[in-house]
């Protein structure tokens, strides 16, 4: 069972997308990584956090849900599920929930990579 932020919980409560639903399964994803990741409110979006801000979510997409890893550059993403080729972030794009469940896999691994950088 994840543990849920109250005032992202009332953030969602004001949220109208169409991909509301899958968002949510989004979060539960990003959560169930790992017990020490956290969620809050930054930029006006859900954003998780480890010793520092994992990803946020771009609360405006209404054709897919798209998580931003603000250092995803810097994660190892051997599925190839990031999207970008800047030189700090990357994106994620879920479609629907059978793309989220194939790539939860790599979404627990993103998760876990960034929490064993900063756990040195």
């Amino acid at each position: 069972m994840v543990q849920h932020d109250p005032d992202v919980d009332a953030w969602f409560d004001r949220y109208d997308n169409p991909q509301k639903e899958l968002v949510l399964s989004v979060r539960d994803v990003m959560l169930a990584a790992d017990p020490r990741v956290g969620e809050c409110i930054k930029w006006q979006a859900p954003t998780f956090t480890y010793r520092g801000n994992i990803a946020s979510f771009f609360p405006k997409a209404k054709k897919h849900v798209s998580l931003m890893f603000h250092t995803g550059a810097a994660l190892p993403d051997p599925s190839g599920i990031l999207d970008g080729d800047g030189a700090t972030s990357r994106s994620l794009k879920v479609f629907d929930h059978e793309d989220l469940i194939e790539k939860t896999p790599a979404i627990h691994g993103l998760v876990r990579a960034w929490i064993e950088q900063r756990s040195d």
